[in-house]
Formats: C-alpha cells, sequence, structure tokens
C-alpha cells in the first residue's frame, strides 16, 4: 500500500514540491494524469523556444529529475509513489517536441502520453519494474513520451498540420 502524504510534507521542501508537480501529484485518483495536466501551461511557454532551446530545457529537466524523484522516493520510503509525477512532465514534453500549435495536437499528444504511460508496452514496463532508482522512475515516461512522440509526428506527417 503506498504511504498518503500530506501537502504540508510536499509544500515545505521544494525538491518534493518539483517531484509532486508543484502539487498536483497529491490529487486522490489519477494523480499521473493530473501531473500532465500541470505539465501543459509548462508545454505551452516551452513551445515558443526554438527547438534546440526546447530540447535542451527537456534534457535539463530530466537530468535534474532523476535527482527529483530519487531523492523524493527515498525520502518518502517508497519507490515510484504515485505523487512523483516530474517524470510526467518530462514525458509529456517529449510528446509534444515539435508538435503543431492546436488544441486538437495538444490534446492528441495528452492521449497519447498518457495512453503510453498507463499500458507500458515492451520494453517500457521492464525498465518500470527493474529500475528501482531516480532514473527508473523517469526512465519509464521517456519512453512512453517517445513511443508518444513517434505516433504524434506519424499522425502530423499522414495528416497534415491541422
Amino acid at each position: 500500500m503506498t504511504r498518503a502524504v500530506s501537502a504540508k510534507t510536499i509544500f515545505k521542501n521544494p525538491i518534493h514540491c518539483l517531484a509532486f508537480g508543484f502539487g498536483s501529484g497529491l490529487a486522490p485518483k489519477a494523480p499521473g494524469t493530473f501531473g500532465t495536466l500541470m505539465a501543459i501551461p509548462l508545454y505551452l511557454l516551452l513551445s515558443e523556444l526554438p527547438l534546440i532551446s526546447y530540447a535542451a530545457v527537456v534534457v535539463a529537466a530530466f537530468i535534474l529529475g532523476i535527482y527529483l524523484c530519487g531523492k523524493t522516493a527515498d525520502d518518502l520510503g517508497v519507490h515510484d509513489h504515485p505523487g512523483i509525477v516530474w517524470d510526467e512532465f518530462v514525458g509529456f514534453w517529449i510528446t509534444m517536441f515539435a508538435a503543431p500549435a492546436g488544441l486538437l495536437w495538444l490534446v492528441i499528444g495528452f492521449s497519447l502520453f498518457r495512453l503510453f504511460d498507463i499500458w507500458k508496452p515492451w520494453p517500457i514496463k521492464l525498465f518500470d519494474n527493474n529500475m528501482k532508482t531516480g532514473l527508473g522512475i523517469m526512465i519509464d515516461d521517456v519512453l512512453a513520451g517517445i513511443y508518444a512522440l513517434v505516433l504524434l509526428q506519424a499522425l502530423v506527417y499522414l495528416t497534415g498540420p491541422v
């Protein structure tokens, strides 16, 4: 059973606050979905950057996330606590790399990322089950983001930006 975490515990520690997606991971149901929703406004800001800058921010967020997620999991005594959603932020931002602007593509990207994050097709589940570190917390969402990115870009290619 996952240990309950109070908002006070999360908000008093900046590492935990980031790992819990500014509190979005405290949602009692579907914290990963709420974390991904919280990533959208930040994505909208990132999407204004040149692609190389966008990529640099995502790489930096991934590296930071290894520490944030690992430290928070260690402090809570629960590996990959459901409330740790920084990995969802990064995975979603990967999904949306070079995505066309518009609500339709945002919804498609969100849906694809959540699908792959929940489904965890091979090798995502393998990493999720066997890496009990901050990197392990991050890598399954990075892979889900890559799967969703590939499918999203294929849809863009096949349909053209709408």
